[in-house]
């Protein structure tokens, strides 16, 4: 036993490929989906069906939701350099935080601890009266555009449940839901806080949920530079930024 450093991941040989333990060409390649390799990869166990499913539906959830500041940096960026396609992308990566797409963490941190609770609806109370003593929103609640609900929620909710996987986390964020209407606040939980809990259930770590979302995002803003390239707008939108914020000389100090 020795603290060298290893990894479990991968390992290649001439005639092969290991990943995970499975064979590369041998057991993978043609055998499983992109989805169920992701799940490998990131927990290190095969993952059931219903298990593939729910990723799936939450890979397709995050993957586009318009000109988001992630996907107008991806088009600006690419039309300023368009002979680095992954500096684009990179570029609309780096917007992936707890304002937009990446706020799953910190819903995956209070729905874990409703779901360890021993009585669950008071938990959820307990969390929604700390944030409004601080002044503090939740995250992975509400939205600019989606209201009375979001349809992804929604959506991602049944798929949970015709699946077998609406578990301890999925009724967590019922239970802080309810919490939010009793105390004045009727916000409905967002698409990252339903990814949030459908992905706990299905198994997924918290920590690296945001990862989930940097797989599906980098789908979408691949798909924004191709569309850059067959009908171009990163001149409109640098243009609509110029008229929308003008420029208006200093004050002259007194």
């Amino acid at each position: 036993m020795t603290d060298r450093p290893t990894t479990t991941l991968c390992h290649a040989t001439p005639d092969d490929v290991v990943v995970h333990g499975r064979s590369l060409p041998r057991e993978l390649i043609g055998e499983v989906s992109f989805t169920a390799m992701i799940y490998l990869h990131l927990t290190g166990r095969e993952p059931s069906k219903a298990q593939v499913t729910l990723l799936d539906a939450c890979l397709v959830t995050l993957m586009e939701h318009g000109l988001t500041p992630s996907a107008v940096a991806t088009r600006l960026t690419y039309g300023s350099a368009p002979e680095a396609m992954q500096g684009a992308v990179a570029a609309g990566l780096l917007g992936v935080g707890s304002v937009f797409v990446g706020a799953t963490e910190g819903a995956a941190a209070l729905l874990s601890r409703i779901a360890a609770a021993g009585d669950p609806a008071a938990e959820a109370e307990a969390i929604v009266r700390e944030a409004r003593e601080a002044g503090a929103r939740l995250p992975g609640f509400g939205h600019p555009l989606h209201r009375p609900q979001d349809p992804r929620t929604v959506a991602l909710l049944s798929v949970a449940r015709r699946e077998g996987l609406f578990g301890a986390h999925a009724h967590a964020l019922a239970h802080l839901e309810r919490a939010l209407a009793a105390g004045g606040r009727a916000l409905p939980a967002n698409a990252t806080a339903a990814i949030a809990a459908v992905l706990l259930d299905a198994g997924i770590p918290h920590e690296i949920l945001r990862g989930v979302s940097l797989i599906s995002r980098c789908a979408g803003l691949v798909g924004h530079v191709r569309e850059e390239q067959l009908r171009p707008a990163m001149r409109a939108l640098w243009s609509a930024a110029e008229a929308a914020v003008p420029y208006e000389p200093p004050e002259e100090e007194p």
